[in-house]
């Protein structure tokens, strides 16, 4: 019998560096047991059938068996590292098994995967930070509490959107804080080390007032992406049992001004986000552009066009999609028949980024910092424009909207899901087309383009 002990409960180096060594050797899996510090993860667990002697020599992993590693791993499931050293050794023998998603083992591992991302997603959208003064200044303080063991692989995501601040995370398992320069880590922490509140709560408090709509809302459906047990730390969820109790009574009222005034609530809330986003400061990218240039279109579209940044002449006029991209744009609209006023349209990154050459402005490709500063502002514009179906014109906008780098040839031409469960499609941007230089490619992509926009239409009817 081998014992592997792993320093932490997601130490997914730990573990995989054990696994070589015991495929190695062709440790049978249940020959290993894997335990987590002192304590041990189940000594008399039967993860699944003996699995059949491997072929000697080494093999190649599948990239899917890694993607699914690392994210099961972070699960709560005190036998995951075995289940996926079985898969593991299984997977020697069977190639192709990643890829069964009947088989009872990866079932069970995606469906851990699973609820991980799930987990992650919910930090992020659920976690609130609260302001506490303290000797080295302001100091921003959230207390979350995930079912995973995700808080290590979350964290760069909050560096990255808050870079600037000095803040700390406490969760009952491990707190990290960051200083503006460098992540430590802490041990664990209560509810009671986290403050209960701050003066900035009331003005979130009356912006999601401003787009609460019961006319619109499901309150099942807000239950099932809002867990209660994660209302006590999110101070707009203070309103919400006051706001359902009157929903009621206000909703065909509501229904008939909703139609008196284009968008209702959404529009008074988007005039709103769209006022604040004009003084952002989120990325250094304010100082030499001419102003923010935030989306437009109607507030209920279908249909939601995320591009790269403005251009010059964007810039300039502070309205996306007008300039030589933004007529290649309306032009392929027209002809895959999709009414271009349906459409909202908007960038991922909201200020001009360029090289000043001589007189000119030369674009310049927006940063993976730039673009996670301004990932904000669209995700209230989602919120907000409540689009059917998404579309992604280029990878900066496919970055955007998926927090990770996307492949616009290998997803293009199918429906994807957002990490909020919208639709989304990703194809080209307009300028690529105007970057062609030979004229019967530049023609087959420009066909190709109005192809993809004719589909996306298809999808709102």
């Amino acid at each position: 019998m081998r014992v592997v002990t792993l320093s932490e409960p997601d130490d997914f180096d730990g573990w995989r560096d054990a696994a070589r060594g015991l495929i190695a050797e062709d440790v049978p899996p249940d020959d290993v047991v894997w335990q987590v510090g002192d304590e041990p993860v189940d000594l008399f667990a039967t993860v699944a059938e003996p699995a059949p002697a491997p072929p000697p020599g080494a093999f190649s992993v599948p990239r899917a068996f890694i993607d699914l590693a690392r994210s099961a791993i972070l699960g709560s499931d005190p036998e995951r590292f075995a289940l996926l050293y079985t898969l593991l050794f299984r997977l020697r023998r069977e190639q192709k098994l990643i890829e069964d998603r009947a088989d009872p083992l990866v079932r069970r591992l995606d469906r851990i995967a699973k609820d991980v991302r799930r987990d992650i997603h919910k930090m992020r959208a659920f976690l609130r930070f609260r302001e506490v003064e303290e000797d080295g200044g302001t100091r921003f303080v959230a207390w979350f509490e995930p079912d995973h063991h995700i808080v290590r692989a979350n964290a760069a995501f909050f560096v990255n959107r808050f870079a600037s601040m000095r803040w700390s995370i406490l969760t009952p398992e491990v707190s990290i804080h960051w200083d503006g320069k460098a992540l430590n880590e802490g041990p664990g922490a209560s509810k009671a080390d986290a403050p209960d509140g701050d003066p900035t709560e009331e003005v979130w408090k009356t912006y999601y007032a401003s787009i609460f709509n019961p006319a619109r809302m499901k309150i099942g459906a807000m239950l099932k992406e809002m867990p209660k047990k994660y209302w006590k730390n999110m101070p707009e969820t203070a309103l919400v049992p006051g706001l359902l109790a009157a929903a009621q009574a206000r909703e065909s009222g509501m229904i008939q001004r909703a139609r008196d005034t284009v968008g209702g609530n959404s529009q008074i809330a988007w005039e709103a986000l769209r006022d604040e986003a004009a003084g952002c400061t989120r990325c250094p990218l304010y100082k030499p552009a001419t102003q923010t240039v935030f989306g437009e279109g109607p507030v209920d579209a279908p249909l939601m066009f995320v591009g790269e940044q403005p251009g010059d002449q964007e810039d300039i006029a502070g309205r996306p999609f007008v300039g030589p991209a933004g007529q290649m744009f309306d032009k392929a609209m027209a002809e895959a028949g999709v009414d271009r006023s349906r459409a909202y349209v908007t960038n991922a990154v909201k200020h001009f980024k360029f090289e000043q050459r001589g007189k000119r402005r030369i674009h310049a490709k927006p940063g993976a910092g730039e673009i996670d500063a301004c990932r904000w502002w669209i995700e209230q514009e989602q919120m907000l424009i409540k689009p059917k179906v998404t579309v992604a014109l280029g990878a900066t906008a496919a970055r955007s909207l998926f927090g990770k780098v996307m492949t616009i040839g290998r997803e293009r031409g199918r429906a994807l899901q957002l990490p909020d469960g919208g639709e989304a499609w990703i194809t080209v941007h307009p300028s690529y087309l105007l970057r062609l230089p030979d004229p019967a490619q530049a023609a087959e992509e420009y066909a190709r383009f109005v192809e993809d926009l004719r589909i996306v239409g298809g999808r709102i009817g």
